[in-house]
């Protein structure tokens, strides 16, 4: 899922970037071989045995990288997690960074393992593809061994999934202005939850904005 604004929707991407929303992907990885960028096509560092992996240990591993990115996640958000605020923001799902911060996981789970490949599904924020993979490579050495990464998708980019994707066929017109139309009460409900407290113009803005965009 890759998001585009066209027209006066660019302004609303930097809105939905503002709101720090999460991102989720599936990550493939390959068990019992290191390289030097994390990937599978990377310069082959080391091989290493990992018959002695299973799913209860790398589960194991995940619960642990979730409870840490858990204690960041809290950090960063600065709340008090004894506060009404924090209940109400917890009940509103938005707990998050509303600024800059490290990269942070706030699920992970896997999707399937069949040794030597697995495959995990990140929810996340700030992140980057390098980061991602190096996720990999670190589950790998907690488990002593190595992982590399073979596969990174992002199948949710905020409010946007793979049903509202445009497959290539797809790029044309029509379909683009479908798009807009059907997308565009997902993302005024967003910014009115997450933004609308702090600067009701913008949100007259955007509804001019996605008017205009859709009828352009």
């Amino acid at each position: 899922v890759s998001v585009l604004g066209i027209g006066h929707g660019n302004k609303l991407l930097t809105d939905l970037y503002n709101c720090h929303l999460t991102k989720v992907y599936t990550v493939g990885g390959l068990f019992g071989k290191a390289t030097d960028d994390f990937s599978d096509t990377g310069k082959l560092v080391e091989k290493t045995t990992f018959d002695h992996i299973t799913r209860e240990k790398l589960e194991r591993i995940l619960a642990v990288i979730q409870g840490t990115n858990h204690k960041a996640l809290l950090m960063h958000s600065n709340i008090d997690m004894k506060t009404q605020e924090a209940y109400e923001l917890a009940v509103k799902g938005l707990i998050r960074p509303m600024g800059k911060s490290p990269p942070i996981i706030t699920a992970i789970r896997c999707l399937q393992f069949a040794l030597p490949e697995f495959q995990l599904e990140i929810h996340c924020l700030h992140e980057t593809q390098q980061y991602l993979r190096k996720i990999v490579h670190e589950i790998g050495l907690e488990l002593k061994s190595s992982a590399v990464c073979t596969q990174v998708r992002r199948i949710r980019d905020g409010v946007f999934t793979l049903d509202d994707a445009l497959l290539r066929t797809q790029w044309n017109l029509q379909s683009i202005q479908n798009a807009i139309w059907d997308c565009q009460l997902k993302v005024k409900t967003e910014l009115e939850k997450t933004l609308g407290h702090q600067d009701k113009s913008r949100l007259h803005e955007m509804d001019a904005a996605m008017a205009h965009a859709a009828d352009s």
